[in-house]
């Protein structure tokens, strides 16, 4: 028999009302780690409303058709298609039928801290899909013997797993020729890994500059120069572009008011939001959001059957 991974609602943000789902392996797995196919990873898998992940989700989709809808870029499926979606991201599939191929899901103490493979996750997450192209045949063959590991449970099994997830980031960089450069092992990129994966914790896009230097340990200007010297970009600027992209997500996703999201990435004066939208995106919150009208979340769809609150 199949064995079904669940993937239990960790209750509605009240002040986001978008879902957000956990990874809950059923027994005797006690790693943070599940493979299998749209079918054995269970209906979620195919969720056709916008909702967040706590964790890593690494999806290679083999056939089917509809689209892939990640931070409101919809991509229509064309497989083979490996898609990754990193925690925080807002994504879903619309009208996708018939959906085959493997879900990954990890967490990211199942990397074992690499900073490189969540750098590597990170880059891959910018856009909703990317044909494999020569991969195909090795990432598939590889999904097939992780799949047999995973449910046959030999010994050593969980080293085997992680090996084979580095192998697979490794193929999946290779299906995108924006993520083809070598991956940073610098002082100035491991400083950018903990620096951007800070800005995307709940509240980071309210936080300044320094905040962030003193708990990383070190002055605004080195932090400043890492940054740089990392992305060609400056601390401030991957703020705003992470209040931008945080913006565009609850406008998309969420009935929130202006005022409300202005609040929730760091502004207390929504004209000023709103004049700082459109200098970012050429266009006011309200008209970004009538643009986007079709992927907004009904509240009263549920993203699992109800379960014990975690609060």
């Amino acid at each position: 028999m199949s064995q079904t991974v669940l993937m239990d609602e960790s209750r509605h943000t009240r002040s986001l009302d978008i879902p957000l789902h956990r990874l809950d392996v059923p027994l005797p797995h006690l790693l943070p780690f599940a493979i299998g196919t749209f079918d054995t990873i269970g209906a979620l898998s195919r969720a056709n409303f916008p909702h967040r992940h706590t964790f890593y989700e690494i999806v290679y989709v083999t056939g089917g058709h509809g689209a892939h809808v990640l931070d409101s870029t919809q991509r229509p499926l064309n497989p083979p298609q490996l898609c990754v979606i990193t925690p925080g991201q807002i994504h879903h599939w619309a009208d996708a039928e018939r959906l085959t191929g493997h879900v990954v899901l990890f967490n990211e103490d199942f990397l074992l801290s690499r900073r490189q493979d969540v750098t590597a996750l990170r880059s891959l997450s910018a856009g909703p899909g990317h044909a494999p192209g020569e991969q195909s045949v090795p990432v598939e063959a590889l999904l097939a013997e992780m799949e047999s590991e995973y449910r046959a449970l030999r010994p050593g099994y969980r080293t085997l797993l992680r090996a084979s997830l580095q192998i697979l980031i490794v193929r999946a960089l290779r299906t995108c020729s924006s993520t083809e450069e070598t991956i940073t092992h610098s002082r100035a990129g491991e400083v950018t890994t903990d620096f951007t994966r800070l800005l995307r914790l709940p509240g980071g896009t309210c936080r300044s500059v320094d905040s962030y230097a003193q708990q990383l340990g070190m002055s605004a200007g080195h932090l400043h120069a890492l940054v740089r010297q990392s992305t060609g970009l400056t601390p401030g600027a991957l703020i705003r572009l992470q209040r931008t992209l945080e913006a565009k997500r609850l406008l998309a996703a969420t009935e929130m008011t202006i005022r409300q999201i202005a609040g929730a990435v760091g502004f207390r004066d929504p004209a000023y939001f709103c004049r700082f939208f459109r200098r970012e995106t050429g266009m006011s919150p309200g008209e970004f959001r009538a643009d986007a009208g079709e992927n907004h979340h009904d509240p009263r769809i549920q993203s699992i059957a109800a379960g014990p609150d975690d609060s």
